[in-house]
């Protein structure tokens, strides 16, 4: 068994729990999304939701593989495990796909507003910085 020789920064936790949080909030999003709950219904007008309950399947796929994949990987980088860049690697990935969708070829991509667009940028920064990050974990020797 392998242990962890370099004792992680104050940083390296708060920077996880952070994470964790965000992507946490964002398996939120997708199950608000994914079960039309009144929550979200209420955040859009009913042509937008005509647009978000009208998605293509490989879309809302790679939502779920974005949140889970990447809330696993903030659960196993508190841990100290190695494998959680794998599953940054995935979000990323996902996060890419439905990125390129929403920018690209989304029809109400007309209706989008100022938080729409951040979010835009928000999430694929915020998933580029969490592989980067736990790759140099890695490579530190913060992850084992």
């Amino acid at each position: 068994m392998t242990t962890n020789t370099n004792k992680p920064a104050k940083s390296f936790w708060i920077i996880g729990v952070i994470a964790l949080i965000w992507n946490a909030m964002g398996i939120d999003g997708y199950i608000n999304q994914a079960y039309q709950t009144d929550r979200f219904k209420s955040m859009y007008t009913e042509e937008q939701l005509e647009i978000i309950f009208n998605l293509p399947s490989w879309v809302t796929a790679a939502f779920a593989i974005a949140v889970f994949s990447s809330v696993f990987a903030c659960i196993l980088l508190l841990m100290r495990k190695k494998i959680a860049k794998t599953f940054f690697l995935i979000g990323l990935l996902a996060v890419i796909v439905q990125t390129t969708y929403n920018i690209f070829m989304n029809p109400g991509k007309e209706m989008y507003g100022a938080m729409e667009y951040s979010m835009l940028i928000m999430i694929p920064i915020f998933s580029i910085f969490l592989y980067w990050y736990s790759k140099k974990c890695a490579d530190d020797g913060i992850l084992s």
